[in-house]
């Protein structure tokens, strides 16, 4: 799941390249929610395992949208 939706893919590649520290990882973030690739697919083409390919895309999900929600609430009080 995305969520990420009401984010424009600018704004949302500009979150990886400034939060996400490892190369790999922002390139694999960015196949999957700005280009919409699969995870086999990005599976082949990073020469991981699909499940590897799952587990990085839900820990740097979790860290972005944690990243997100921290933002959120220091601005509303």
């Amino acid at each position: 799941m995305n969520r990420f939706n009401n984010i424009s893919n600018s704004e949302l590649s500009h979150l990886i390249d400034e939060w996400i520290k490892n190369e790999r990882d922002r390139a694999l973030l960015k196949r999957r929610f700005i280009d919409g690739v699969g995870y086999e697919r990005l599976a082949e083409e990073f020469d991981l395992s699909a499940k590897q390919v799952y587990r990085i895309i839900i820990k740097n999900t979790e860290y972005l949208y944690a990243l997100c929600n921290e933002w959120v609430s220091i601005n509303c009080l």
